[in-house]
Order: C-alpha cells, then structure tokens, then sequence
C-alpha cells in the first residue's frame, strides 16, 4: 500500500507543531516511533509493506522532519510527552507501537508513564533500557568507557562524535552522510538511488543532534544506575506484550545493548533475532521484518520464549 506523502499536522499544547504520516487500512492501529538522523519518511517501506488490516500512522518527532523545535528536550520523556499530546489530537487510543533506534526509549518512556494507550510494543533495534552511552575518546579516537559523559556541555564539546556529525549537517555533506550511513548502518543492502537521496534530505531536517545523544546517554529506566544517570527500574511498569528485534550484525546497537533490554524485560518480552540484518532491517530483509511483525501483532496472548 502506498503511504501518503501529504504529511498532515498538529498543534500541540507546548507550542511545538508535529507533523505525521497515515497510511490508510483497517480497524487495527499501529503507532511509529522513529529514531535518531531520521523521521517518519524512513519508516515508508515498512508502511508500504505491513498488512492492510492496520491503519498506521508515522509522527515526525519534534525537531525531525517537518515537525519544529521551539524547545530544546533535556530527556526522553520530552518526545514521549509530545507523543501523549499528539495521540490525545487525533483521538488515538487501543494501538499497538514499534519504536526504533532512539524510538525505542522513547515508546518505552511512553508505556511506563500513560499505560492503558499501548497494547502491544515492538522494540526495533532499540536503544537500550540502560540508554545509549557516550564516552569521551582517547587519543587514539576509541572510546574511554572510564569516561561516560554525564552533561549536555561535555557532548556538545566531543570532538569524537558530536562535532563531525554536525559538522555534516552545517555544511549540507551529503556524502559525508551517506558514507556513516553506509559504514554503520547500510553495510549489507542499501536503499535504491532515489530513496536514498530522500532519505538524505530527510536526515539533513535534523536539529537537535546533541541534545538527541544527551538524553539517549541518560535515559536509565532498569535495576542498575551507571554515571550518568540512577536506574528508576521502571521497566518493571511495562507489562504489555513486548517483542524485541534486533539484527545479527547490527553495528549502531550492539549485542551487548540489546542484551541489557533482554535481561532487565526477563520473561515478560520475547525477543527475536533478524538473521543477516544490520540496523536497518527495513532495507536490509523487510520480509522477515515485516513476518515478525505482523506475527507478533496476531497474537493473542504474549510469549516469553527467547528465539535466538
């Protein structure tokens, strides 16, 4: 089915306006979350590709796309609350969520502070419950993992990350841009040429790339504090049916991230591992992501088998 390239939006209450994506289907709705150098535009094959039995609908997260950034957000709660307001405008209620990347914390925000919205959540190459860390780089350019960066000042200053990145985004680097995304994301299939170039155009919307880092570095909501953030081990206050996916190779989120969602869900997630998948299984195999989505959406009750 094709998504509608007529992003329609919304006023939201602290003044921020969102934009969004429909694609137009059944009763059932499924909400979209995307995550970090994207927005609602990278989850098109996805939305082109899931079972017309879903109405699905794709927000532009506030400084992404053609959403606005009026407030820089200091946490993950922010673009959760922002989702809140936004379901609350278009009278969204009974739907399940995915969230990818940074979308991932953020839907996860969600479902602890407003149960009762979300029924079912799918974690797709998520940041981790632990969040995502930032340390400073030694001068070899590797990560000093003794050295976790703890404010926003230390990440708008890291020469490591932080600064080429947006350095990219100033001077318009479309090159630049894609050479990251081919080395850390795109690294097995990649988009064909067309696609490609609007996701670039899409990627270069960004605004708020540190502060983006910043609340991914302290977004904690396990058992276990860590230094830049105490654990509030809300996770425990997710108890909707959760499906983890995460790619065999996936370069951004690693193994041992994903393994953190695994051990502080336990047996109340089931998560699943996308064979021959990077970051980006929507260009990478959307069949199989699309399979175990769908599948997991039939589903009348959760599961609790880990599937490796």
């Amino acid at each position: 089915m094709t998504v509608s390239e007529n992003l329609k939006s919304v006023n939201l209450q602290n003044g921020e306006q969102i934009s969004y994506r429909v694609r137009s289907g059944g009763e059932k709705l499924l909400l979209l979350i995307h995550g970090n150098m994207t927005s609602s535009k990278h989850w098109d094959l996805l939305m082109e590709s899931l079972s017309s039995d879903y109405t699905i609908v794709a927000p532009d997260l506030r400084g992404f796309g053609q959403s606005t950034y009026n407030k820089r957000v200091q946490h993950i709660r922010d673009f959760s609350d922002d989702i809140k307001n936004f379901i609350d405008l278009l009278n969204l209620k009974d739907f399940s969520m995915a969230g990818w990347s940074t979308g991932g914390a953020i839907a996860m925000q969600f479902c602890i502070d407003y149960p009762g919205y979300c029924n079912k959540l799918v974690l797709l190459a998520s940041a981790s419950t632990r969040g995502y860390p930032f340390y400073k780089a030694n001068n070899e350019g590797s990560a000093e993992v003794s050295q976790r960066f703890t404010t926003i000042e230390e990440i708008e200053a890291d020469e490591g990350r932080t600064l080429p990145m947006q350095a990219l985004y100033d001077t318009g680097n479309r090159e630049g841009l894609r050479a990251v995304w081919n080395a850390a994301i795109y690294t097995h299939n990649q988009p064909e040429e067309d696609r490609y170039e609007e996701y670039i155009d899409d990627m270069l919307t960004q605004r708020n790339l540190a502060d983006i880092y910043h609340v991914l570095n302290t977004f904690n909501i396990s058992h276990l504090d860590n230094e830049a953030a105490k654990g509030t081990g809300k996770v425990n206050q997710i108890n909707i049916p959760v499906l983890i996916l995460y790619g065999e190779r996936d370069y951004v989120v690693p193994f041992q991230m994903t393994n953190e969602i695994i051990e502080d869900f336990g047996e109340r997630a089931k998560s699943v591992k996308l064979v021959n998948c990077g970051h980006s299984p929507l260009v990478d195999d959307l069949g199989q992501l699309t399979e175990q989505i769908e599948s997991f959406l039939k589903e009348g009750s959760k599961k609790n088998a880990i599937t490796e």
